[in-house]
């Protein structure tokens, strides 16, 4: 479907004071601006992305790819058309014959390589949706179609996924890698790739299954059900985004999950190695919201979450740690690199541009 028809750490969000706000998200047009340019140049002659070294070649450059989407960009037009067409066909090239995206030979993603399978499932099941041209297209579907059926192996008898395949990793699975997943399943589905309702079934189980009685989602099933680990609420609010972008607005669970969130999060500071990952996640959650989504959910309540003034220290403070050439500091405590932190507040900068049905309200 074309785009333009179809129109355990805790997160931190920093609290910038004596600014004078405005609810113009041009305000933040130059700071977006200058990312992206920044995003530009670290593309490489192959169209890929990494971090640290050249790790995580395939998330990373699902990641960013994404960040150029969601500026209005396609495969087929705009100013960073360019960039997307070079990451699609990087991933094309490094499509597996399983339906794997990526290189599990390559030991700068061996070891996680569902991590940028899902992201990259992301990416091209957004880029199909924009591309014309009927010989890529099939070509595009192809490459989708095989991924999905990749991913469906993959899962564990759990309904979860880990770090790789579950022949693989022993049947290990863990939070985050699971919603990975079900947003590249949710972007192909939006896309008129076909996904078996079994395996989304199987996951949003596993979630429930890794939910605390207080609502926090756990770091794995693996080892036992969710009274045996604490619910952390990085993945939990990584949930709420997952149930929403899959169409699971009011859903019990959904929730449970926010009131948790509400409850275990510590607005206004910043400063965890996981806190990049937890804001991507729950800025999407908060977006979709609006300012009148709490109280729908959960009427009578009068002091929920509401997206203007969840926005307004965030990007205030993403505007205040971007260096003069357009780049962010990359998350010290786990290396996650500059390019991720770029990406993950690209994502939070656009999400009002409203350019893909997976991010839209």
């Amino acid at each position: 479907m074309n785009r333009r028809a179809f129109i355990g750490s805790t997160l931190a969000l920093p609290l910038v004071a004596n600014l004078n706000w405005a609810d113009d998200r041009s305000d933040y047009a130059e700071v977006t601006r200058k990312a992206l340019e920044w995003l530009t140049r670290q593309q490489r002659n192959d169209g890929s992305f990494e971090v640290a070294g050249g790790q995580n070649p395939t998330a990373m450059t699902g990641l960013a790819g994404m960040a150029f989407l969601m500026e209005g960009s396609t495969i087929k037009e705009g100013k960073y058309s360019t960039q997307i067409r070079k990451a699609t066909e990087w991933y094309m090239k490094r499509s597996q014959a399983n339906g794997l995206l990526g290189n599990p030979n390559s030991p700068m993603e061996a070891s996680r390589y569902m991590y940028g399978h899902g992201f990259g499932l992301m990416f091209l099941a957004c880029v199909y949706g924009e591309e014309e041209d009927e010989k890529r297209r099939k070509e595009l579907e192809k490459v989708l179609t095989k991924a999905v059926e990749f991913t469906g192996k993959a899962q564990t008898d759990r309904g979860g996924w880990g770090y790789v395949s579950a022949s693989e990793g022993g049947g290990f699975d863990e939070g985050s890698v699971t919603i990975t997943q079900l947003q590249g399943l949710r972007a192909a589905r939006n896309a008129g790739i076909v996904v078996p309702k079994s395996i989304i079934d199987k996951s949003i189980d596993y979630l429930k299954k890794s939910t605390t009685p207080d609502g926090g989602v756990i770091y794995s099933l693996a080892h036992g059900g969710a009274g045996v680990g604490a619910g952390r609420p990085a993945l939990t609010a990584a949930a709420v985004a997952c149930a929403f972008s899959q169409g699971e607005y009011k859903s019990d669970l959904a929730k449970k999950w926010l009131k948790y969130c509400q409850k275990n999060i510590r607005f206004g500071q910043f400063g965890g190695g996981h806190d990049h990952y937890q804001t991507y996640y729950f800025a999407q959650a908060v977006y979709v919201l609006g300012d009148d989504g709490w109280e729908k959910l959960f009427p009578g309540e009068k002091n929920g979450i509401k997206w203007s003034e969840f926005k307004k220290p965030l990007f205030a403070s993403i505007a205040k740690e971007q260096a003069a050439d357009g780049s962010f500091s990359s998350p010290s405590s786990w290396g996650a690199g500059s390019v991720f932190t770029a990406a993950v507040y690209l994502t939070i900068l656009q999400l009002e541009n409203n350019t893909l049905p997976i991010y839209m309200r």
